[in-house]
C-alpha cells in the first residue's frame, strides 16, 4: 500500500488576476522563437504562478494580511519580477548590485547598479533603479572574507552575518557593539561599512526531533519531510543534515519503516536525503492547512522580498517573506553558510520542512529564533545546492520528459542539472543564459522558456 495523503484536486486557473503594475518585457528580449502549437508562455505560467493553490493563497492572505485578489497578484508579479531582474543582472555584467521586490504585492522591482548610466535601461523595463557604491559580487566577496574568519574565530557572540542587498551592505548581527567590532577586525573589513546589529537572540536548529509530514530518525527524534526527490530509480526525500547522519534509520508519520540516511552534511551546510523503501512513493505535494496540500511544479529561486511559505509537523503551514540570501549562521552545534533568512515562523521539530515560493521549491528549514506564538525569524538551506552536491532531481507535477539526445559538448543544456543564474548552455547549437537559478526539467528547454533562459 502506498503511504501518502491523498492528494486534493487542482484549483481551476484564475480568470482575472487584476493589472500588474510590472509591465511586460519588450517582445525583442524575449528572443526564442515560439514553439510549435502555441505562443511562448511567459514567466507566470512557467513557474505556475497563475494556477495557484487555494490553501497557498488562503495562508498568504492570512500571514501577510492580503486579500485573495492581492495574494494572487502578488504571485505573479513575483514571477515575472524573478525574470527581469534576471535579464538585466546578464545586461548589467559586474555592474550588477542586486534586485528585489516590494510593496503589498511585489508590484515594485528595484535593480541596483554600480552604474549611473544604466539607469535609462533599467527604468526601460519597468524597474526602479538604484546606483549604490558596492556591486553585488563585491558583497560576496566581503561576506567570505567573515566566513572564513569564522573558521579562526569562535562567533558564539556573532550568530549570523550576511549581505543585505537593499542596503548594499554586510551586515553582522552580535550580542555586543565589541564583539560584532571584533569580528569585523578579524576578518579585515575594518572601514567597510559593514553594519551591526544588535540582538540577544541566539538561532536554534529546530529539531525536536508530501512534504511537512513528520519523520522519526533512529525512533527517537522527529523532524520533517522537506521535497520528495529521486537518484536514478530510488525515490526518497530531501530535509535538514542536522536531522541525521549517513545510515541513520527512519520511521513515518505513522511509525512504520521508512528508509534511510544517504547522504548528509553538517555543519558547513544544513543538507540531507533519505532513500526510501518501496511502500513510500515519491509525490510532489506539499502539506499545507487542514489536511490539504499544495504540488510543486520546479525550484526557481525567488527574489528577496517575494512571499514564501512553510510547512512543518510541529506548527503545519505558515507564510512571511525572504529578507536576505547567503546567510551565514553559526548554531551552538556548528555553523552553517548560504542559508535564506526569512520572516516565517517556526518551532522545534519543523526541521527539514518544505518552504515554497509560490509552487517553485526553495528550501528545507535549518533553524531559526522566536515561535509561531510571537513570531520569529527562520532560516532554509536552499533546495537548488541539495539537488547539486547529492545529484538528486526534485519530484514535481510537471511529466519530467527526457530531453532529446544533443551533440551540443559539455556546455550543452541537460535536464537534472541544477544552473546558477548567469551560467551559459548550448541547445539545438543556439546558446542561451540562465536567467534564474532552478534545476533543469525536460518540459524546460531554453527554447520554450523565456522566464529561464535568454538567447545570446
Amino acid at each position: 500500500m502506498v503511504l501518502r495523503h491523498a492528494r486534493t484536486a487542482r484549483r481551476s486557473a484564475l480568470t482575472a488576476l487584476g493589472a500588474l503594475v510590472l509591465a511586460g518585457l519588450p517582445c525583442a528580449a524575449a528572443a526564442d522563437a515560439a514553439p510549435v502549437g502555441g505562443p511562448t508562455p511567459g514567466a507566470a505560467q512557467t513557474l505556475g504562478a497563475d494556477r495557484p493553490s487555494p490553501h497557498l493563497l488562503a495562508a498568504l492572505e492570512r500571514d501577510l494580511e492580503l486579500d485573495e485578489a492581492q495574494a494572487s497578484e502578488r504571485l505573479v508579479n513575483e514571477a515575472e519580477a524573478g525574470t527581469r531582474a534576471g535579464r538585466l543582472r546578464n545586461a548589467l555584467g559586474e555592474r550588477f548590485a542586486g534586485a528585489w521586490v516590494h510593496g503589498r504585492t511585489s508590484e515594485k522591482l528595484t535593480v541596483a547598479t554600480t552604474g549611473t548610466e544604466d539607469v535609462q535601461a533599467i527604468e526601460a523595463q519597468g524597474a526602479t533603479a538604484k546606483v549604490v557604491r558596492r556591486t553585488l559580487a563585491g558583497l560576496q566577496a566581503a561576506k567570505a572574507k567573515l566566513d572564513a574568519a569564522a573558521e579562526r574565530t569562535k562567533t558564539l557572540d556573532t550568530p549570523v552575518w550576511y549581505v543585505d542587498v537593499p542596503k548594499n551592505r554586510i551586515m553582522v548581527q552580535a550580542a555586543s557593539q565589541e564583539a560584532g567590532a571584533a569580528f569585523i577586525k578579524a576578518a579585515g573589513l575594518e572601514g567597510e561599512d559593514v553594519g551591526i546589529r544588535m540582538t540577544t537572540v541566539r538561532p536554534r536548529l529546530l529539531q525536536d526531533i508530501t512534504g511537512g509530514d513528520a519523520f522519526y530518525i533512529d525512533d527517537s527524534a522527529r523532524c520533517s519531510v522537506g521535497f520528495s526527490v529521486t537518484k536514478g530509480q530510488q525515490g526518497g526525500f530531501a530535509t535538514a543534515g542536522h536531522c541525521g547522519r549517513a545510515g541513520a534509520t527512519t520511521t513515518g508519520y505513522d511509525r512504520t519503516a521508512q528508509g534511510t540516511f544517504q547522504a548528509s552534511t553538517f555543519p558547513g551546510k544544513d543538507m540531507a536525503w533519505v532513500a526510501a523503501n518501496a511502500q513510500w512513493t515519491p509525490t510532489p505535494d506539499v502539506k499545507a492547512q487542514s489536511g490539504q496540500e499544495v504540488q510543486v511544479t520546479g525550484s526557481a529561486q525567488a527574489l528577496v522580498g517575494a512571499s514564501v511559505c512553510r510547512s512543518g509537523s510541529t506548527t503545519g503551514w505558515h507564510c512571511g517573506t525572504i529578507e536576505q540570501h547567503d546567510t551565514s549562521v553559526s548554531y551552538a552545534e556548528g555553523r552553517v553558510d548560504g542559508l535564506t533568512r526569512t520572516t516565517v515562523c517556526a518551532e522545534p521539530g519543523d526541521s527539514g520542512g518544505p518552504f515554497l515560493a509560490g509552487s517553485q521549491a526553495q528550501g528545507v528549514t535549518s533553524g531559526g529564533s522566536g515561535d509561531c506564538s510571537s513570531g520569529g525569524t527562520t532560516y532554509y538551506q536552499p533546495v537548488n545546492p541539495i539537488l547539486g552536491d547529492f545529484g538528486l532531481t526534485l519530484t514535481t507535477a510537471a511529466a519530467q520528459t527526457a530531453p532529446d539526445s544533443q551533440d551540443d559538448g559539455a556546455k550543452a543544456w541537460t535536464a537534472g542539472r541544477v544552473y546558477e543564474a548567469g551560467a551559459t548552455v548550448t541547445r539545438d547549437g543556439v546558446r542561451y543564459q540562465c536567467l534564474q537559478t532552478h534545476q533543469a526539467q525536460g518540459a524546460w528547454a531554453p527554447a520554450g522558456t523565456p522566464a529561464l533562459w535568454q538567447r545570446l
